[in-house]
């Protein structure tokens, strides 16, 4: 089974948001990770291979620091990774999903996965939008994964409880936390993924240019959150303090 895997590197989950003099997110210094919803599809594709064989091919969009991600992914067991550098200043869902689904078009593919959202934007589109453009179906937010033949039966998160989807394959799988436990990787895999293939390519390569990838939309500015206020402590008899957080949360913090 040819399985591939849509990946992102993002910003640590503990890592501090600053902004530069520019006012754009300085990126100097800030720790980079595998999205952790892509290592959950990583893990995946990882076990499917084990269960059923086949192959597992890492694709994402991005520069040189992306690397670090897809070796990590590589060492955890996938067999090759596909980097796409689109050297545009501007980039938004329709240029990623445009130069993945073109990626992933140029390759044999059974299924692919990737994570349900991204832990920076949150926007939870490019996996669905390659879908579109590839003209396959998408299940998202996908707990259980089980390969029968030809078809996908996927077990997916609902507002209150959880569906059974069987699509046939290829097909676009998104992984939602509680979908797998994703590995560590091993120094026997570590020193195996500095051998592995990694393709790097430009948008020349994909057949497309800078003005069929442009960005639909820019951000026009970037703000932190105001700082959060000091607490405030009542204190007295139980009838005053009562009556007056009522008279707080009423006036002040107007939330009644």
């Amino acid at each position: 089974m040819k399985i591939v895997v849509l990946m992102k590197q993002t910003f640590d989950t503990e890592a501090k948001v600053t902004l530069d003099k520019e006012g754009k997110i300085n990126r100097q210094g800030v720790n980079l990770i595998i999205n952790p919803y892509d290592e959950f599809a990583v893990e995946e594709a990882l076990r499917i291979k084990e269960k059923h064989g086949g192959e597992v091919s890492l694709v994402s969009v991005g520069g040189d620091s992306v690397q670090e991600a897809l070796r990590q992914a590589l060492a955890m067991g996938a067999d090759r990774a596909v980097l796409i550098n689109p050297e545009v200043e501007e980039i938004d869902e329709y240029t990623t999903a445009t130069i993945l689904a073109k990626a992933v078009a140029g390759m044999e593919y059974d299924l692919i996965l990737g994570g349900w959202r991204a832990i920076d934007d949150g926007s939870a589109q490019v996996a669905g939008r390659v879908a579109e453009i590839l003209n396959i179906p998408v299940v998202n937010q996908v707990t259980k994964i089980e390969i029968e033949g030809d078809k996908a039966v996927a077990t997916r998160d609902i507002e209150g409880g959880n569906e059974v989807v069987e699509v046939p394959l290829p097909a676009v799988l998104t992984a939602q936390k509680g979908l797998n436990e994703p590995r560590y990787p091993t120094m026997k895999g570590i020193m195996q993924a500095k051998k592995k293939p990694m393709e790097k390519k430009g948008l020349a390569d994909l057949g497309l240019d800078a003005g069929q990838v442009a960005a639909k939309v820019k951000a026009l500015s970037f703000f932190l959150p105001s700082p959060r206020a000091a607490g405030k402590i009542f204190e007295g008899e139980v009838p005053e303090v009562v009556a007056a957080l009522v008279k707080a949360l009423r006036e002040e913090a107007k939330v009644i």
